[in-house]
């Protein structure tokens, strides 16, 4: 590729010349050299991509399988991803997105000279991922109605959503959720060697009113009364790595660049967002483009809470600085493990425990606190134990009504269900300190989840003698689901017969109906494997033999995803070393 970007004109690169690098990047990938599939180069120190780390290289270009992180800030879940950007057909697939896209019909020859510029590129894969006003590779859906498509949830990787667009003349695939629209631009980035990782933002804002403040309403009861929730337990999008020298800010914004193509926002009139440079963001900078200041509400934005009389009148019961924004996540160099990026968003970054220090030393302050603690993962199949601290640090007795209430949540921040409100009165004697166990039994909230990500418990504490004195404590809970093992049985070699025993025993106390086990590999399956089962009795164990036969040597990975009557997406994965 080009690396004097600025003296490429538009009619150095025409028709004929697009057919030949469509040719020449054919050729190279049979043969997998990565130094020749791709129009840019991050071995080459002069390209805008160029990466210096070869470890770093091996990972956020040629690592065909990766982890997203979902679940809640406290616990962050890892969710196994196959990219497959060196799937056979990816060549195709991955130059027909940019053939479809809007500037490329408006004009080709402009269109086609740009493209060995990553951020003209990675900003018109952001836009093409989704479906929204072109002929983009992915329709969102969040209100949980996918009859007419597949569950978000539901894919594994990037390789069936892309081939499923391709076969069908490029027609939006149904459905996609942050996690997938990121995972399916992270194939595409890394198969034009733009170095790519998946990022997600826990307790990630959508600040629609742009003042960086995302307001929460309850009712008189405590309970959550938003339809629309401007805050989501987890967001998800992409970091792609180049230089920004259209920032005119010399080297300063290089390097780490936001992109996200969820649609949320329209950018310059398409709804894609980015490249935002992840500097600018933890410097405040948003006078930048793109769509610095919309990245930078995401992790900054205070989180404000109104209490709804039944009159209709708003009453402020508190608000935090540091709620949005937390655990910033991503998959570690060469490692299954998790990587906090918070500090690269953000000057004030406190780990999780100094964090609820804090939040308790400042509860501690006032006259009043209450605070809501979950100590250990709440395993599928088991009550919710939680405590409710209170403290009365005034110097009179104080008899407080106090509101529990549980909602089951989908990771949007949006109420779906109503598990449990109560109300109980408590007298706090001056300097008294309480401890309140809240326990939600199994078959109270297990009927809820099946639909849901989360639930968010909250708790309300009004003084009775003051009705304008009010303390909440919240918490979001995502559970962890029983294990599924996964191993291979012998040897695995290229294009031989290779033996995968899958397990799983069902430890709730209740029979599982409607089983699936999907799985899938990039080089192991050419077509995700599927296995059902009407049904599993409490104590038994499924086991299963899956064969196939692997096509590429090397560390695989297999993923496989197990749902079920009682829960979905429950994730594991299988590291197989395939001998040539």
């Amino acid at each position: 590729g080009k690396t004097q970007r600025q003296e490429v004109k538009p009619q150095q690169m025409h028709r004929e010349s697009t057919f030949k690098i469509k040719q020449e990047i054919r050729v190279s990938h049979l043969f997998m050299n990565p130094n020749l599939i791709n129009i840019t180069n991050v071995h080459l120190q002069d390209d805008w991509v160029f990466l210096p780390d070869e470890r770093e290289r091996q990972e956020y270009v040629l690592n065909e399988q990766g982890t997203i992180y979902v679940g809640t800030e406290y616990y962050p879940r890892p969710r196994d991803w196959i990219f497959g950007q060196f799937e056979e057909d990816m060549v195709d697939i991955c130059l027909k997105i940019l053939d479809v896209n809007p500037k490329h019909t408006k004009d080709p020859a402009d269109d086609v000279s740009a493209r060995c510029n990553p951020i003209y590129v990675s900003r018109v894969i952001s836009a093409m991922i989704n479906s929204n006003g072109d002929h983009g590779v992915l329709t969102g859906r969040w209100d949980g109605i996918y009859n007419d498509g597949e569950r978000p949830d539901s894919w594994l990787g990037s390789v069936r959503i892309l081939r499923k667009w391709y076969k069908t003349s490029c027609r939006p695939v149904k459905y996609g959720q942050c996690w997938v629209f990121a995972g399916v631009m992270c194939t595409v980035m890394r198969f034009f060697g733009i170095p790519c990782r998946v990022v997600t933002n826990f307790q990630s804002a959508h600040d629609t009113h742009n003042n960086l403040t995302i307001d929460y309403y309850h009712g008189e009861n405590g309970r959550l009364r938003n339809l629309i929730v401007s805050c989501r337990n987890y967001h998800v999008w992409v970091e792609g790595w180049m230089k920004r020298p259209d920032l005119k800010k010399g080297n300063s914004y290089d390097g780490w660049q936001v992109l996200d193509p969820t649609p949320q926002e329209k950018s310059e009139g398409v709804f894609c967002c980015g490249p935002a440079p992840v500097a600018a963001i933890l410097q405040g900078d948003t006078n930048l483009k793109y769509d610095v200041p919309f990245v930078f509400a995401e992790v900054n934005a205070d989180i404000v809470k109104w209490m709804v009389r039944a009159n209709g009148s708003k009453i402020k019961m508190n608000s935090d600085s540091k709620k949005v924004g937390k655990s910033i996540s991503t998959k570690a160099v060469g490692y299954n493990r998790r990587t906090d990026l918070t500090n690269n968003y953000k000057h004030d970054l406190l780990n999780l425990n100094i964090y609820l220090s804090i939040i308790q030393s400042l509860k501690t302050s006032s006259i009043f606190y209450c605070f809501l603690n979950q100590e250990t993962k709440i395993k599928s199949g088991q009550d919710i134990h939680l405590k409710l601290k209170l403290c009365n640090r005034d110097r009179t007795n104080r008899t407080m009504s106090i509101y529990i209430n549980a909602q089951g949540m989908r990771y949007t921040g949006v109420p779906v269900s109503h598990i449990l409100n109560t109300v109980q009165e408590k007298m706090l004697l001056s300097g008294q300190e309480v401890i309140v166990p809240i326990q939600i039994p199994l078959q109270t909230y297990n009927n809820h989840m099946v639909n849901c990500d989360s639930v968010k418990v909250s708790a309300v504490a009004i003084d009775k003698q003051n009705q304008n004195d009010i303390y909440e404590s919240e918490i979001d809970i995502s559970m962890e689901y029983p294990s599924l093992s996964m191993k291979v049985l012998g040897e695995a070699r290229v294009d031989r017969k290779m033996t995968m025993e899958v397990e799983f025993t069902n430890t709730l106390n209740a029979t599982l109906r409607n089983c699936s086990l999907t799985v899938t590999g990039s080089g192991m399956y050419k077509f995700d494997s599927v296995e059902r089962l009407v049904q599993l009795e409490p104590n038994a164990t499924w086991k299963l033999l899956i064969t196939t036969i692997p096509r590429r040597s090397g560390t695989r990975v297999v993923v496989a995803d197990f749902d079920c009557s009682a829960f979905r997406d429950m994730l594991s994965s299988c590291i197989v070393d395939v001998k040539p």
